[in-house]
C-alpha cells in the first residue's frame, strides 16, 4: 500500500512540474532575440515564428546586448547606426545610407560607448 501511495505522489509531484513548466514556456517576453541576433518585439511579423530565442523586457535592452532591429522596422527615431563592422554612422556619414544591417543608437556617444568607432574621414 505503502508503495501505491509513494507513486501517486511522485507522479502528482511530476504533474505539476510539468504544468509550471508548459505555463513558464508560455508567457511570452516583450522582445525575443533571434539566434541570428534580430530584435524582434510583438509588433514584428517574426515575433510569433520566433521559437528559439533570448528575452528581454525591452527592445532596448535587447539592442545594447548586441542585437539589431529588424530590417522591416520603423527606423525614423535611428540617428546612428553602428555597422556589423563597429563603425558607428550618423546621418552626416557617407556611409549613412548604405548601412543596412546596424544596431541603432540615438546618439554618436552611445555608440562609441558600446564599443562602436568613429569613421575615417
Amino acid at each position: 500500500m505503502k508503495t501505491r501511495s509513494t507513486l501517486t505522489l511522485i507522479a502528482s509531484c511530476l504533474t505539476l512540474l510539468s504544468a509550471s513548466a508548459v505555463f513558464a514556456q508560455s508567457a511570452d517576453p516583450a522582445v525575443k532575440k533571434s539566434e541570428a541576433g534580430i530584435c524582434h518585439d510583438k509588433s514584428s511579423t517574426s515575433y510569433g515564428t520566433t521559437k528559439k530565442f533570448e528575452a528581454f523586457p525591452n527592445m532596448e535592452a535587447c539592442l545594447k546586448s548586441g542585437g539589431r532591429a529588424p530590417a522591416n522596422a520603423a527606423v525614423a527615431e535611428v540617428v546612428v547606426k553602428k555597422s556589423d563592422s563597429g563603425i558607428c554612422h550618423d546621418k552626416s556619414s557617407a556611409s549613412y545610407e548604405k548601412t543596412q544591417k546596424f544596431t541603432p543608437f540615438k546618439s554618436l556617444d552611445e555608440c562609441v560607448k558600446s564599443g562602436g568607432t568613429l569613421p575615417k574621414k
